[in-house]
């Protein structure tokens, strides 16, 4: 009961003001508002995503791109998240001409790559995308752009396939992933769980015969403690439901969790980051 109560008030807060920012009274943005959207549809109350859904489509650039928000239309990485706006709600086929140009951006852009060198232990060469035009490909953009295409149907594009061979380099030999470093320097670096449960999501019906994967899944299930902030505990929740598996307790941590954000910044982006982990990533 406690569990069921916490999501319909957050529900129904989110879809009071479904075009939100990252904290409470912020200016809209693209990410916590497609995340109001995929947690409203994810929970049956497309209706009620759908302002959002009307604020990322006058968001979108002419080159198909979606912006941060209306005062800073690049860099473009919050795309994938409109891509799965769109692509999730109830009237998905009115949305396909923009997903299409959305879409061919997101094919188009890409992360620079580096020739490899002795300092940096993940192939520097690997393309994936990047957070800003011309710099390196991270974790995080490119686990959310793989995820976006993979809902829009370009599962077996080159460019996902490549996506999916960063993603799996990325991870560290005893599991988890950071924001895109394993060694630098001879020094082995720390997993993170945001980017852990991301990428799993990302990786969602994947073979990885290397065990890497695996031992990712083991690693997020042992670190997301009672420690775990909001935003990360929701992704280590999406990303261990991606792969079939299940974070001990998963219910009631998310009631607590949304308890800490009520008690400290009301932020809507975290409460929708929430509601969508007590559903589950769209499929």
């Amino acid at each position: 009961m406690r569990h069921l109560d916490w999501l319909a008030a957050t529900l129904d807060l989110l879809a009071a003001q479904p075009v939100c920012g990252y904290a409470a009274g912020d200016a809209p943005a693209t990410e916590p508002t497609a995340l109001a959207a995929l947690a409203l549809t994810a929970h049956g109350r497309a209706n009620d995503a759908e302002p959002a859904i009307a604020h990322l489509i006058n968001s979108q650039a002419a080159d198909g791109s979606v912006g941060i928000r209306a005062s800073e239309a690049t860099p473009g990485w919050p795309t994938a998240w409109a891509v799965l706006a769109w692509h999730a709600t109830n009237t998905a086929s009115r949305h396909e001409e923009r997903i299409a140009r959305a879409v061919l951006w997101q094919l188009t852009a890409q992360g620079k790559p580096l020739e490899q060198s002795s300092e940096f232990g993940h192939n520097t060469e690997i393309v994936g995308w990047s957070w800003a035009e011309n710099t390196h490909s991270w974790v995080e953009p490119t686990a959310l752009h793989v995820a976006a295409l993979k809902a829009a149907g370009q599962s077996w594009h080159p460019r996902v396939r490549e996506g999916v061979r960063m993603l799996i380099d990325r991870q560290l030999p005893g599991g988890g992933l950071n924001y895109g470093n394993t060694y630098v320097l001879g020094q082995l670096l720390r997993s993170h769980v945001q980017p852990t449960g991301a990428t799993l999501v990302a990786l969602a019906g994947e073979n990885d015969a290397s065990g890497r994967l695996s031992r990712s899944v083991a690693w997020l299930r042992r670190e997301a403690g009672p420690r775990t902030t909001p935003t990360s505990l929701a992704w280590a929740i999406l990303g261990l439901k991606a792969q079939h598996s299940e974070l001990p307790g998963a219910g009631e941590r998310l009631a607590a969790a949304h308890d800490w954000v009520l008690a400290r910044d009301k932020s809507p982006y975290k409460l929708a980051l929430l509601a969508l982990a007590a559903k589950g990533w769209p499929t």
